[in-house]
């Protein structure tokens, strides 16, 4: 048989062996109830103190250690970010300064030459203007020449149209004392 009562009936458990009520609650069953309680607490209190708590911990340090280099390399790299940016705005204003000297020079350098340029044609003005006054006046002089030569001509052709006979040294005698006046 595979279980046999010994008479006595338990608080707990009624004739036919069926727990009366909440077995947990049962006075009668609370010693073994709290020896496994105790065991099983110390066991999870081992298992939690000897492997999972310390891997807790070790990831706990290691996140902690990662987030304070990472922001003690931040604050590295935010320092060397500033130092680039003044050294960058340093440079733009050298860069600046130097393309401003540079166009200062090359504006005097082309002056220079403008001024050059503007002498040389000034005096090439010059040259030609006293040129072409030198032309002016040899031709104003051959032109006068010219006049004569006609008007001495003219006056004979009249003359000989008019029926008379022209005289070379009396119409150039006449011509030249009305060209003086």
């Amino acid at each position: 048989m595979a279980t046999e009562t010994t008479g006595a009936v338990s608080t707990c458990v009624d004739s036919h062996g069926s727990a009366i009520g909440m077995p947990q609650l049962c006075f009668d069953w609370f010693p073994n109830q709290i020896f496994w309680l105790v065991v099983t607490l110390v066991v999870v209190f081992l298992v939690l103190s000897r492997v999972a708590l310390p891997r807790i911990a070790a990831i706990l340090a290691e996140r902690t250690g990662t987030i304070t280099n990472d922001l003690a390399a931040a604050e590295d790299l935010k320092a060397k970010a500033v130092e680039a940016e003044e050294a960058y705005n340093k440079a733009l204003a050298d860069a600046r300064a130097e393309a401003q000297r540079i166009a200062a020079e090359a504006r005097a350098e082309i002056q220079a030459d403008l001024d050059d340029a503007i002498a040389k044609a000034d005096a090439e003005i010059a040259a030609k203007a006293a040129e072409s006054e030198q032309a002016i006046a040899e031709i104003r002089a051959g032109a006068l020449d010219s006049i004569q030569v006609v008007a001495k001509d003219t006056a004979a052709e009249l003359v000989t149209a008019l029926g008379g006979q022209a005289d070379a040294d009396a119409v150039a005698g006449a011509v030249d004392a009305r060209m003086k006046g």
